[in-house]
């Protein structure tokens, strides 16, 4: 649609005489008015004017535009030009910022003898830099909230006499949620590092659709030696029960051992974070050469106590720890043998019950070998633990000799047995593969 001028009624239809021989437009005096009518044809002294011009059609929308939108159509601002985190990538700087930026400086000449528009432009830049500082910031944004995860209390005590490391997990506070209600089913796992074996890791009782759980609950990882307490480190890792998925990681932290002191009680509240780096913890410890086959294999803790009265030799098997897991279901079915050699037929061979379905067995076992105490200095105390197979040949765990020809802390076990007679002497001993058989005995 189109509005137009109407014309004159001779305009378009009786076009005045001698039109085509006047070559120049002429000029209406200054004295006539446009409402004036056109000069009679009678009059021929006076001076022709033409006809007004061809009428000049608009379109509908620059009618509407005329005197209403002065300058160039800006952009109407969008909600990403205020939250940069929510606009489709590579952005360019919002205009309204821009012009805010351009009002500061009204002076002439600064101080360094510079324009106001060089340094305008000099101030662009890093307000550029600027944005995309704060757009990388808004971005990671998930990454801040995550910072906090919140807060674990724990007390950490170590029993030097007993070889025991007491683990209490008293209570979190401030948990990420984890599922759809707002709220999360924590727990705590407990793991020793260096060791990829599941037997180093404990773990505490589940609460439910609960952010600032309360255990009170104590741990504990029996055959921690004083080496131990110089080298590990106790991962304690807080996660959400899924019962229709896998369990979420919700934050870790992480105790150096020999921060602990022998018999003193050192209680810690730290922050959770993220860390995932125990398979590189695990390859460095590897790569150095440090004994984490032996050490995998388990440990055992063996009394030895010379009885004068009976001229005997007691043998207490009482527990392993971290033993190696042999079943495809993650555990193992240990049972412990013994032999005092050289051989002295049945009655030099003993063997434990079997615990099913465990990798930290209690045994509480004791056996008794005739033997003269003069004769103890030639015999060797051959203990090995194995997993028990049902219809299938045994696997073996892990081994360990004590006697004469023995080395270290297997060689001091049993010349303390020798020197003090009619005491009970404890010892932890690692498994190794040393005396494993070449083939496994049928059951």
């Amino acid at each position: 649609m189109s509005v137009s001028k109407p014309p004159p009624p001779h305009s378009h239809f009786a076009p005045p005489p001698d039109s085509s021989t006047s070559s120049h437009l002429s000029i209406p005096p200054s004295s006539s008015t446009p409402s004036s009518p056109a000069p009679s044809r009678a009059t021929s002294s006076a001076p022709r004017s033409l006809p007004p011009p061809s009428p000049v059609k608009i379109s509908m929308q620059e009618h509407f535009a005329i005197n209403v939108c002065p300058g160039p159509i800006m952009p109407i601002p969008q909600i990403s030009d205020f939250f940069p985190r929510f606009h489709d990538f590579p952005m360019t700087p919002p205009p309204p910022r821009e012009k805010k930026i351009l009002k500061e400086p009204d002076f002439g000449l600064n101080n360094g003898g510079e324009t106001d528009g060089e340094n305008k432009e000099k101030e662009r830049k890093p307000i550029e830099v600027d944005r995309g500082e704060r757009q990388e910031g808004a971005d990671s944004d998930d990454d801040d909230d995550e910072t906090y995860l919140g807060t674990l209390e724990f007390t950490l005590l170590f029993d030097h006499e007993n070889n025991c490391l007491h683990c209490t997990i008293h209570k979190a506070k401030g948990l990420k949620a984890m599922d759809s209600n707002g709220l999360a089913d924590p727990y705590v796992k407990l793991h020793l590092l260096p060791g990829a074996s599941k037997a180093n890791k404990l773990r505490t009782k589940t609460l439910k659709n609960t952010l600032n759980p309360v255990w009170s609950e104590t741990l504990m990882y029996h055959g921690i030696t004083a080496i131990d307490m110089t080298t590990k480190t106790l991962r304690l890792c807080v996660c959400d029960m899924d019962r229709l998925g896998r369990n979420e990681f919700i934050g870790e932290v992480r105790v150096a051992l020999k921060k602990l002191s022998k018999g003193e009680s050192k209680r810690f509240k730290m922050g959770l974070e993220r860390i995932t780096q125990n398979k590189d913890i695990n390859k460095e410890t590897v790569e150095q050469g440090t004994p984490v086959a032996e050490e995998e294999r388990g440990r055992i803790l063996v009394s030895l106590c010379y009885s004068p009265e009976k001229s005997c030799l007691l043998v207490g098997i009482v527990r392993c720890a971290h033993l190696a897991a042999m079943d495809s279901n993650g555990y193992s079915d240990p049972f412990v043998k013994i032999v005092l050699q050289p051989d002295m037929g049945k009655k030099s061979k003993y063997k434990t019950t079997v615990k099913k379905k465990t990798l930290n067995p209690e045994f509480n076992e004791e056996f008794v070998y005739e033997v003269p105490h003069d004769q103890l200095a030639k015999k060797t105390l051959e203990i090995s633990v194995w997993d028990y197979d049902l219809g299938m040949s045994n696997d073996f765990i892990g081994g360990v000799e004590l006697g004469i020809n023995a080395k270290g802390v297997r060689l001091k076990h049993w010349f303390e047995c020798l020197k003090h007679i009619g005491k009970k002497v404890e010892y932890w001993h690692t498994l190794t593969q040393q005396g494993a058989p070449p083939e496994a005995p049928p059951q």
